[in-house]
C-alpha cells in the first residue's frame, strides 16, 4: 500500500494498487515520472498508449527523487501524488501509485522487476515519451530495462527523428503499436521489442509549467 498517499478525497484505486495479491490479468502501461507536477501531456500520453495498445489500465509510477534530477525544486512525493490524482479523478482506468516509496529506490529496473514478480498474471509495457528515450543511455541498467519488458514510446514534439535513431540504437525489435497490442503478452516474450505511437503531439511540459508559476510568483512580489 502506498504509505504517503493522503487519506482523504481520493478514489480508493490509489490507495489499494493491490501490488501484494492482484490476481487479474491485466494489459497495464507503466508509466514513471517526476510529475512535478502533473499536467494535460501526461494525459495525452495515457490516452493515446490506452487506444493505440488497447492496454487495461495505466499506472503512473511517481517517482520519490528522480536520479538524473535535481532535488531542488522538486516538491513533496506527497503533494505530487495528491495533485496528479486530482488531475486523472475522471479517468477511471488511471491509477496513481508511488511503490518505490515501499521498494525504497529510485530504479526504474529494480521497480519494473519487483513489479513483474509481484503481479506475475498481468502483462506489462513500459510507456515512454519520445524525449525520455533520447536521453534513455543515462538511465541506470537500460539494457535490464529493455529485457524486462516491451517499450512504448509517444511522440513528443521536436523529438521525433532523435527518439527513432535513440531507439534503433538501444532497442530491438521495432514493430507497429497494433503488433504490440496483438502480441503483448505477460510471458515477457515480447521483451526488448517497442514500438512508436505517433499522432497529436501535446507541448505542455512540467519544466515550462514551473517556470511559469516562479514567473508568476516573482511578479506578485514585484507587485
Amino acid at each position: 500500500m502506498d504509505k504517503s498517499a493522503p487519506d482523504h478525497g481520493v478514489h480508493r484505486r490509489h490507495l489499494t494498487p493491490r501490488l501484494f495479491h492482484d490476481r487479474r490479468r491485466l494489459r497495464i502501461g507503466l508509466f514513471g515520472g517526476s510529475f512535478n507536477p502533473a499536467h494535460d501531456g501526461h494525459l495525452h500520453l495515457s490516452d493515446l498508449a490506452q487506444r493505440q495498445l488497447r492496454l487495461d489500465e495505466v499506472w503512473w509510477l511517481v517517482s520519490p527523487q528522480n536520479p538524473l534530477k535535481d532535488a531542488a525544486g522538486m516538491a513533496r512525493l506527497p503533494v505530487r501524488l495528491a495533485a496528479a490524482r486530482q488531475l486523472v479523478a475522471s479517468r477511471r482506468r488511471v491509477c496513481v501509485i508511488a511503490p518505490e516509496d515501499d521498494f525504497r529506490s529510485s530504479l526504474t529496473f529494480q521497480t519494473l522487476k519487483h513489479l513483474r514478480a509481484r503481479c506475475p498474471g498481468h502483462s506489462f509495457i513500459w510507456l515512454m515519451g519520445a524525449d525520455n528515450l533520447v536521453g534513455f543511455a543515462n538511465w541506470q541498467r537500460h539494457d535490464v530495462i529493455a529485457r524486462t519488458m516491451p517499450i512504448a514510446v509517444i511522440d513528443r514534439p521536436g523529438y521525433s527523428y532523435r527518439a527513432l535513431r535513440a531507439g534503433a540504437a538501444l532497442l530491438r525489435h521495432r514493430i507497429t503499436p497494433r503488433q504490440m497490442a496483438r502480441n503483448l503478452v505477460s510471458s515477457g516474450r515480447d521483451a526488448r521489442r517497442w514500438c512508436f505511437i505517433a499522432g497529436r503531439r501535446h507541448h505542455a511540459s512540467a519544466t515550462a509549467l514551473r517556470q511559469a508559476r516562479l514567473q508568476g510568483a516573482k511578479l506578485e512580489r514585484d507587485d
